[in-house]
């Protein structure tokens, strides 16, 4: 089933956002069961927390202004195989993600500053248009509604997200009267979800009533995290990057993420085709030279990792701190998938998949050209990428997002961007159909405004 959200004529009924007429009764207090919005990989406010500076807390992620610095003085990692966390390369550092508003503000615009709210910087309102809608429809902050952000720097089954996440799903059922909890994820959220639903199943079985999962890359998302890994993330294009973290510091940062090395396309997942990296490489024997485009599946791409990141390095206060490909971290994400591997949804429990398509997609990639070949392979870390393109959001292929594995009552395409779709028209009907809110709401409300959504 595939839905096109945005804009055209027509429209749909959306009667969360209307306006309710005069009543000489109270409104009765709406039935709602609580809400838990858990976001993805970028979808937390961080903070840094400075222990030389009487604990001073500086946003980290996400900031416009002075970004860039911010970002490599506070959050530049190293992984530490003895413990499985990646940990600041400054000592006095401390990563920590906020819950105030019940751990809604670290989701919902992530950038929350006064400049950036009063322009409508698109690009970092997360979760707000989902919030709106659901207090629209009578759901309340810390009550029936509730949010988890999360260090995604680290790993999706370690020790403290999992039990944040079980004192989360506690919190939100003691404060709703002891009823389950429904859970809408974001991206690499559902892999979250996928890790505590297999290492907690008991646990997940007893809080959650329905799971809506958007966007998730439940086998990967092998063209972007490929070049991640080789060159870095653009988080945002356009004139704008140029406020914001350049491609290159986060580069350095995710090589040490074993968030990062757990979205590589999973190896045992029956692809249309195995995603390739390909190289344009220059080569002299006997004195002739040549150009071969070489490809490399994604068994033989770690040692293409190894070679070119083999001189990654970082300089942080006078230091040189070498950053090459980590087998330590790839070691621990391929345990990482086989956990995700062995989730199964527990019975009683509903799930919906949402995930995104019509957007030209990174499925390959490619460095260097024949005309401009890579003659040492880490000459690819200094070079922009080609992709060659499949159907999905434009992070993660479709194929990908609706391989989900569980038995679903429900899976819809919807013509949207990865982060579009927390904003899509479309993705709120739908919701509130499965959240079974339009039918309560329709109840109490005389009249409501009509959204324009046609599905063209």
């Amino acid at each position: 089933m595939v839905g096109r959200g945005g804009g055209g004529g027509g429209g749909f009924f959306l009667p969360c956002f209307g306006s309710r007429m005069p009543d000489s009764e109270p409104e009765p207090e709406p039935d709602r069961d609580p809400v838990l919005l858990v976001s993805g990989i970028g979808g937390s406010i961080i903070h840094a927390k400075n222990k030389k500076f009487f604990g001073l807390q500086t946003r980290v992620w996400v900031r416009i202004f002075l970004s860039d610095l911010v970002f490599r003085e506070n959050l530049i990692s190293i992984y530490n195989p003895d413990t499985g966390y990646t940990e600041c390369v400054d000592d006095n550092i401390e990563i920590l993600v906020p819950d105030d508003d019940d751990g809604l503000y670290a989701i919902d615009i992530l950038d929350p500053s006064a400049v950036v709210k009063c322009l409508h910087v698109d690009d970092v309102y997360h979760f707000h248009n989902i919030i709106d809608m659901l207090v629209g429809c009578g759901y309340k902050k810390g009550t029936t509604l509730f949010g988890f952000g999360y260090d995604f720097r680290q790993s999706n089954r370690i020790g403290k997200a999992m039990d944040g996440l079980k004192a989360k799903l506690e919190t939100a059922s003691k404060a709703s009267g002891g009823r389950k909890v429904n859970i809408i994820s974001h991206s690499m959220g559902g892999l979250l979800l996928s890790c505590f639903m297999s290492l907690h199943n008991d646990i997940f079985s007893k809080y959650v009533n329905k799971w809506i999962a958007i966007a998730c890359p439940f086998q990967g998302a092998p063209g972007c995290i490929n070049d991640c890994l080789l060159t870095g993330l653009q988080f945002i294009e356009g004139y704008e990057s140029q406020f914001f973290v350049s491609r290159w510091t986060f580069h350095q940062l995710l090589v040490e993420c074993p968030s990062i090395y757990e979205m590589l396309g999973n190896l045992g997942f029956n692809w249309h085709a195995q995603p390739q990296i390909q190289v344009w490489q220059k080569s002299s024997v006997d004195g002739k030279t040549s150009v071969e485009l070489k490809s490399y599946g994604p068994t033989d791409s770690i040692a293409l990792f190894e070679e070119a990141l083999r001189n990654n390095q970082i300089k942080f206060h006078g230091k040189t701190i070498p950053l090459p490909f980590n087998l330590d971290v790839l070691k621990w994400a391929t345990g990482t998938r086989q956990v995700i591997d062995n989730a199964s949804l527990p019975d009683g429990i509903s799930f919906y998949n949402i995930y995104g398509t019509s957007f030209d997609t990174p499925f390959d990639v490619c460095y260097g050209s024949e005309s401009l070949p890579i003659e040492d392979l880490s000459e690819i870390c200094k070079t922009l990428p080609q992709y060659s393109y499949v159907n999905g959001d434009g992070t993660v292929p479709s194929e990908s997002a609706k391989a989900d594995g569980f038995e679903a009552t429900e899976r819809v395409g919807v013509a949207a961007s990865h982060r579009g779709l927390l904003k899509d028209e479309t993705v709120l009907q739908l919701i509130q159909k499965w959240l079974g809110i339009d039918e309560k709401v329709s109840k109490h409300l005389t009249t409501s405004k009509v959204f324009d959504a046609s599905l063209k």
